[in-house]
């Protein structure tokens, strides 16, 4: 795809900063830099220049590097400047910048749209480019430069290229079956590997719940009682005043939250309203807010203050773990025996909240020995393969080789729309290539 015009964007981070980043894409980039600079430095060399006005008046100096295309982030010619971070300096740079004919502010996203339509990205990489860019704990980071790497990509241009050759065979079978070399029933061969292919697949997706809890975060919800200590727990957890905090059962009327790291994961905690039946309308509406966060928590954290305070309530979720935890052990009221709860704790002297921490760590996934977080982190991703597994099973299923091989196409389609690559010429060349076919 060709563009006509030069887009121009601050790429690193906000201003004031030490250093800031002015990059340009576009046919007019580099005689862009050469109405700035006077010279065009050489390929890929960064190179000290002043920048300077129409009419030659400095703004400032800074390295400028130049990057001819096709070996170029976007696959165009590309340009950066890397200015003092000023935003004088940086408005001056982009305001000159904006008089030049032929040039314009990029969108939202728009160097990596081009480079995926150059070819230079794929959907999955420029996907875990973003990731990557918003990832805040170690193991985000992790799955999203198994992404934005082609790491990901590489797992399903290979299972593209199984169900390509497959698809050679049986169109190679069916049409040019009168040919001296497409030996009879060539095809039956590819179908154990079509099986293997489906059985990956599926091991795949099955990922997808734990791809989930990298990106998104460990879902965590503080229920019980009111006045059990629930926003003491998030206000200690996140070691500052995030919730009110009182001796007034019911203070807690909505569902807050905070985001944490863990252990190198994302965790998210919320704080809700205390279970109990009322009549108050404000209380009721934060009760059923709690519940609702409740049923799709990944862990429910119950507390109490007094052992018969444990109630196992319609609204805790059947599948997720259920961690009991004893509170106020600074008070001397309760009287607590070993088997009554998990956790003993006092948020007030800090007595078991390591033991606390290491029981959240422990329901974290275990990724000890993994090297690659090659696995489904998207929704898009996770229905595109279903989908290629469903066809997958109905080729295998099916009578008739038209049928069947209808089906590899519909699987090789859905694997194509996860990195919006598909391609119909590379079938043709898997068959032109290993028949000789019009010989």
């Amino acid at each position: 795809m060709l563009f006509t015009d030069t887009i121009y964007a601050l790429s690193s981070g906000a201003l004031p900063a030490g250093v800031a980043v002015i990059r340009l894409s576009g046919p007019a980039a580099a005689a862009a830099v050469v109405r700035l600079c006077g010279v065009l430095p050489p390929a890929r060399v960064a190179t000290l220049r002043t920048i300077r006005t129409r009419n030659g008046d400095p703004l400032d100096s800074g390295l400028v590097v130049y990057f001819p295309g096709p070996a170029s982030f976007t696959g165009e010619d590309c340009c950066e400047l890397q200015v003092h971070g000023g935003r004088a300096v940086v408005t001056a740079i982009l305001n000159e910048l904006a008089d030049m004919e032929g040039l314009r502010h990029a969108e939202a996203g728009e160097f990596s749209r081009r480079a995926f339509q150059n070819g230079k990205l794929d959907l999955v990489e420029v996907e875990g480019l973003a990731d990557l860019i918003a990832a805040e704990t170690e193991m985000q980071r992790r799955l999203a430069i198994e992404q934005s790497g082609g790491g990901q990509s590489a797992l399903y241009a290979g299972w593209a290229k199984r169900l390509i050759h497959a698809r050679a065979m049986i169109e190679a079978e069916l049409d040019f079956a009168d040919e001296d070399d497409i030996p009879g029933a060539v095809s039956a061969s590819i179908w154990p590997d079509m099986e293997r292919l489906r059985l990956e697949i599926e091991d795949h997706v099955a990922r997808a719940g734990l791809a989930e809890i990298i990106r998104d975060g460990l879902k965590i919800v503080i229920a019980g009682e009111p006045n059990a200590g629930k926003s003491s727990l998030l206000n200690a957890l996140a070691k500052r005043d995030v919730a009110i905090v009182t001796e007034i059962a019911g203070t807690t009327r909505d569902v807050l939250s905070v985001d944490l790291s863990l252990a190198g994961f994302s965790v998210k905690l919320f704080d809700t309203a205390g279970l109990r039946e009322t009549e108050e309308r404000v209380e009721r509406e934060g009760i059923r807010r709690a519940r609702e966060v409740i049923a799709n928590a990944d862990l429910v954290l119950l507390l109490s203050e007094k052992p018969e305070g444990f109630h196992i309530d319609e609204a805790l979720p059947e599948k997720a773990p259920v961690i009991r935890v004893a509170t106020k052990l600074d008070r001397p009221a309760a009287d607590w025996q070993p088997q009554d709860a998990d956790i003993f704790l006092s948020t007030r002297t800090g007595e078991g909240m390591t033991e606390l921490l290491e029981v959240l760590q422990s329901q974290l996934p275990d990724l000890a020995g993994n090297t690659s977080l090659s696995m489904p982190s998207r929704r898009r991703h996770v229905d595109c393969l279903r989908q290629a597994s469903a066809a997958l099973e109905r080729s295998l299923a099916a009578e008739g080789l038209e049928i069947r091989a209808e089906q590899l196409r519909l699987a090789s389609d859905a694997l194509g729309r996860i990195t919006g690559r598909v391609d119909v010429e590379n079938l043709l060349d898997v068959i032109f290539s290993e028949f000789c076919i019009g010989k």
